[in-house]
């Protein structure tokens, strides 16, 4: 360190939090390896201090996405004589373009997953309200043997399985047909939102955010109906969708809207970022 000037802080290494950031960058490069240039270059000049260095006659190469330094060995058969220019050099998403990448990513699976059990539920309908009549013909056969074989008298209203059984076999053809149409339209609607927000769309971000906000009421409904761990996990997963689509997404002008989130994915993303994260 030279005298009379402050040691440059590298990146990282900062105490200033109480509380340590979580770094998406790091857990790319954990899961998918660093993203390193240069690795095949027979000689290093000084103007790619900002990728990789050689000091004390050791190469050390900078990952472009988390900002780690690397000692590796001078490639044994180089490839190229010097590391491209930046022009032919492909970024990798870093700050808030990787952790709204990994996000939107994890509400479209978890999207995907509500449309095939939806799918699914939608298809044993259909099936079910095309042989309603077989189907209750033989439930009503299999109650008069489970009577004959000693089960005892079956009460419809106090026993739980058999109660929802006479609920869903009293519903009409054309009940079950426009319900199963409701279920393959939610079913539609989540497939939507799961490739909308898989492509990072902004529609898709306004359309997950409106079609959560509008189901909220019934899940609340359902919840004080009965209190289940699903039932509450389900909830809990979605007010967090709701509240990072409104306030990390900036949805309806929230925190500066549309061109606050472009300018902070900006300021995280290309060579002026790298730069401004370079040590001296």
């Amino acid at each position: 360190m030279t005298q009379g000037h402050a040691p440059t802080e590298l990146p990282g290494t900062g105490t200033s939090r109480y509380l340590p950031r979580f770094h998406w960058e790091l857990l790319v490069c954990g899961l998918r390896g660093h993203e390193l240039v240069g690795t095949d270059a027979a000689q290093l000049r000084p103007e790619d201090a900002a990728l990789a260095r050689l000091i004390n006659g050791e190469r050390w190469y900078r990952c472009l996405r988390c900002d780690s330094w690397l000692p590796l060995a001078p490639p044994a058969s180089p490839r190229r004589q010097t590391i491209p220019v930046r022009s032919e050099i492909e970024l990798p998403r870093r700050g808030k373009a990787l952790r709204d990448r990994i996000v939107l990513r994890l509400i479209a699976i978890d999207r995907l997953i509500h449309f095939v059990v939806l799918g699914l539920l939608a298809a044993a309908i259909f099936l079910f309200a095309h042989d309603q009549a077989s189907l209750r013909h033989e439930y009503y056969q299999f109650l008069a043997r489970w009577q004959a074989a000693g089960g005892g008298p079956v009460t419809s209203h106090h026993i739980g399985i058999f109660h929802e059984l006479d609920r869903v076999f009293s519903l009409s053809t054309k009940d079950l047909y426009l319900f199963a149409s409701a279920v393959t339209g939610y079913a539609v609607l989540e497939g939507i939102e799961a490739i909308g927000l898989w492509y990072q769309r902004r529609w898709a971000e306004y359309l997950t955010f409106l079609a959560t906000a509008l189901f909220l009421p019934l899940e609340l409904y359902e919840l004080a109906e009965r209190i289940t761990v699903l039932r509450v996990a389900a909830l809990a997963i979605n007010i967090a969708v709701i509240c990072y689509l409104l306030l990390a997404k900036r949805l309806f002008g929230v925190r500066g809207g549309v061109e606050a989130d472009r300018r902070a994915r900006e300021r995280d993303s290309g060579w002026p970022a790298i730069d401004a994260s370079t040590p001296p």
